[in-house]
C-alpha cells in the first residue's frame, strides 16, 4: 500500500458504485468567512448540500486538500497534522444510512479494498440529546453488518456529531470508524474517542438530515445527505503498521532533508524535544508550501491567512534552530514537498520560484525580528539583573512577543543564559486573554457567510461577479479575482494590481456595476465542459483543475464566469454598490472592500 494506490482504490470504489469523481477544491475557501481554510471536504459543497443541483449529479467522491490549526500546538505527536488528504464522498439527496454503511463495511474489510479483519474494527454513533433522537438506526445497521454489540459505542454530541459548517446550515449525526490497535487499553473505561492511542479512527460517515436554525433549533433537511471523511495520512499509516505519520512516504524525505541540513539524525526514538522539532518542521513546511502553492497561494502577512502562514513558516524557523540551523533552509524542504506531490498535484510545481522568493524572504525578515527581539530583552537585563528573585515577569515576556513577535521559548532561553526564570504562568494568563480577544474579533468577522445560506451573502456573492468583469472593464483584460470573503454585511475583493486605483477608476467601476443593477439583468446558468466554457468566453476566476461538467453563470450580455453558485435571479435585486475601501492586500494584490444599500 501507497499514498497513490490509496487514494486510487477508494476513488475506484465509489465510482464502481455510481458517484463521479470531482476535482479537489482550493484549501483557501471561496467566499466561505467562516474558515480561514479548507478543514473538511464538505466546504467547497455546502451550496450543493443545500440543494443547489450540482453538474456532476447527485452522487460524488473526491481528494480534498484541507488545513486545519487548531491543533497546531499538538503537532509532533504520531498523528496531528496541519495539512491532510481527505478522501470523501457524498450523497446529495439519493442514497442514505444503509447504503452508505454498508459500503463502508464493505470498502474496510474486503479483501480487494483495504482487508481488515473485521474484529479490530470499532464504531461509535450518536448518543442522542434533548434535541435530537439516538442513532438506534446505525447501531442496528451495523449489527447487520456483523460487528458485535459490545464493539459499537453511543457517545455525545462532542464525539458524534458534524456541522454545520458555519452558525446555520445542515448538519447531523455521524458514525465513526475506529481501528483497534490492540495495545493495551489505558483502563477500564477505554474506549474509541480515549487519546491514549489504542483506537484510531480511520473513517467518519455524516448523517446530514437536520438544518440548524439561528434561534438553534434544528429542522429536518428537505434533502438528505451523506458527507464522509477517511484521512489519507492516518489510514496510511494504520495499513502499513507505521507507529506514527511522519514514518511514511508522506513524510520521510523531507526529515531525511532535515537531516542533512541540521546533521542530526532522526529515528523517532532520540530526545523528546528533537523529535518534536523534526516532526513540526516537516509538518509546517508542508502546509506552507501548500497554502503558497495553492491556485489561490497567498503571501505570509499579518492578517488571516497570512498570518497563520506567517506563523507555520516562523515555527518551523525557531524549531530549525532547535537543531542548530542557521542558514536559510525552508526552500530546499519546499522542493522536496513538490517532489512528494509531482504526480498527485502537479500545478504545485508552477509556485517553486514563489515558494522560493516567500519563503526566504519570511526568513530573513524572521531573523531581523529575532535580533531586535534579542536587542530589547539586553536593554531589559540591567533591571532585570537587580530582581533579588532573579526572574522576568510574563508581563515583559509578553511585551517582546506581542510587539516584536518574540517567541516565548526564546526569551526563556536568553533568560536562562543569564541566571533568569520567566513567569511563565504570568506570560500564560497575557497570552491567553490575547487569544480570547483574537478570537472574538475572528468570530464577529466571520460570522455568516455562504454557509449560513443567508440571501444577504448570496447579494453579495452575486455582486462580486459584476464588480469583477467591471475591474477588467476598466483596468484591462488582465485583471483576475486573486481572493474574496463574504459576509452578510459587506463583500472584500482582491484582485491582481500593482497601483493605487485613481478616484476616477473607483467612480468608473462603481457606476458599471450600478448599471447593471439597475438594468436589472436576468441570472442563470447552464452545465457545460470547461472546454465549452472557455470557448463561449466564461472567466474561470482562478486556474485549477476542473470537473468534467461545470456551471457557467450569465448575468445579461455583462458577465460570464465558471462558478458553483448561489445566486439571486436578477441584478435589480442587489441594491446599490457603494465601494467603501481600496487598499493593498499584497505585493501586487489590491483589495475593495464594498455594501449593498437598499
Amino acid at each position: 500500500m501507497n499514498a497513490e494506490k490509496l487514494r486510487r482504490l477508494f476513488i475506484g470504489f465509489f465510482t464502481q458504485h455510481d458517484h463521479v469523481e470531482i476535482s479537489g477544491r482550493s484549501v483557501i475557501p471561496e467566499n466561505d468567512p467562516t474558515v480561514l481554510f479548507t478543514t473538511a471536504g464538505m466546504h467547497p459543497l455546502v451550496p450543493y448540500l443545500l440543494g443547489e443541483p450540482h453538474p456532476s449529479g447527485r452522487r460524488l467522491t473526491d481528494v480534498q486538500k484541507c488545513i486545519r490549526t487548531g491543533d497546531i500546538e499538538s503537532v509532533g505527536d504520531a498523528h496531528h497534522l496541519t495539512f491532510f488528504e481527505m478522501l470523501g464522498n457524498w450523497s446529495l439527496g439519493d442514497y442514505f444510512k444503509s447504503e452508505m454503511i454498508a459500503m463502508s463495511y464493505q470498502f474496510l474489510t474486503s479483501p480487494d479494498y483495504l482487508g481488515i479483519d473485521p474484529s479490530r474494527l470499532h464504531v461509535t454513533v450518536f448518543a442522542g440529546d434533548d434535541e435530537v433522537p439516538r442513532d438506534e438506526e446505525s447501531a442496528r445497521l451495523w449489527q447487520e453488518m456483523g460487528i458485535a454489540p459490545e464493539r459499537i459505542y453511543f457517545l455525545g454530541r462532542e464525539d458524534n456529531w458534524w456541522g454545520p459548517a458555519g452558525q446555520t446550515g445542515p448538519c447531523g449525526p455521524d458514525s465513526e470508524m475506529f481501528l483497534d490497535t490492540e495495545k493495551e487499553p489505558c483502563s477500564a473505561e477505554c474506549r474509541p474517542g480515549c487519546s491514549c492511542g489504542k483506537y484510531i479512527e480511520i473513517w467518519n460517515d455524516v448523517f446530514m438530515e437536520y438544518d440548524k436554525q439561528e434561534d438553534g433549533s434544528y429542522l429536518p433537511l428537505k434533502m438528505k445527505n451523506i458527507d464522509t471523511g477517511m484521512g489519507l495520512e492516518r489510514t496510511l499509516c494504520l495499513l502499513l503498521g507505521k507507529k506514527n505519520v511522519y514514518d511514511t512516504e508522506l513524510f520521510q524525505p523531507i526529515i531525511q532533508k532535515i537531516e542533512e541540513i541540521s546533521g542530526h539524525r532522526y529515528t523517532g526514538e532520540e530526545s523528546e524535544e528533537t523529535t518534536k522539532a523534526f516532526r513540526v518542521i516537516a509538518d509546517h513546511i508542508k502546509t506552507a508550501t501548500m497554502i503558497m502553492s495553492d491556485e489561490r497561494g497567498i503571501r505570509p502577512s499579518n492578517v488571516g491567512q497570512g498570518y497563520i502562514l506567517r506563523r507555520l513558516i516562523r515555527r518551523a524557523v525557531r524549531f530549525g534552530r532547535k537543531l542548530g540551523i542557521e542558514v536559510s533552509f525552508l526552500p530546499q524542504l519546499a522542493d522536496v514537498v513538490l517532489d512528494i506531490y509531482r504526480n498527485s498535484y502537479p500545478e504545485m510545481q508552477d509556485k517553486r520560484n514563489f515558494l522560493h522568493d516567500e519563503l526566504r524572504l519570511e526568513e530573513e525578515q524572521f531573523s531581523r525580528t529575532l535580533m531586535q527581539g534579542e536587542r530589547e530583552f539586553l536593554k531589559m537585563l540591567p533591571s532585570l539583573l537587580k530582581n533579588p528573585q532573579k526572574m522576568m515577569s510574563g508581563r515583559l515576556a509578553f511585551k517582546l512577543y506581542d510587539t516584536y513577535g518574540f517567541p516565548i521559548e526564546l526569551t526563556e532561553e536568553l533568560a536562562r543564559e543569564h541566571g533568569l526564570g520567566v513567569d511563565r504562568t504570568e506570560f500564560d494568563a497575557a497570552f491567553a486573554k490575547h487569544q480570547e480577544a483574537s478570537k472574538a474579533g475572528a468570530d464577529k468577522l466571520f460570522k455568516g457567510g455562504l454557509a449560513d445560506d443567508s440571501m444577504a451573502s448570496t447579494r453579495y456573492h452575486t455582486a462580486t461577479h459584476l464588480l469583477n468583469e467591471a475591474l477588467r472593464r476598466v483596468l484591462g483584460d488582465g485583471v483576475h479575482q486573486a481572493g474574496s470573503n463574504i459576509t452578510p454585511e459587506r463583500l472584500r475583493f482582491d484582485f491582481n494590481w500593482n497601483d493605487k486605483l485613481s478616484e476616477e477608476q473607483i467612480v468608473q467601476v462603481e457606476a458599471l456595476v450600478n448599471a447593471q443593477i439597475e438594468a436589472n439583468l436576468p441570472i442563470g446558468f447552464e452545465v457545460m465542459s470547461i472546454e465549452e466554457a472557455k470557448n463561449i468566453g466564461a472567466q474561470a476566476m482562478f486556474e485549477g483543475r476542473y470537473d468534467e461538467k461545470v456551471k457557467v453563470y450569465r448575468m445579461g450580455d455583462f458577465s460570464v464566469e465558471v462558478c458553483g453558485g448561489p445566486h439571486v435571479e436578477h441584478t435589480g435585486e442587489l441594491g446599490k454598490f457603494k465601494i467603501v475601501k481600496e487598499q493593498s492586500s499584497s505585493r501586487g494584490v489590491r483589495r475593495i472592500k464594498a455594501i449593498l444599500v437598499d
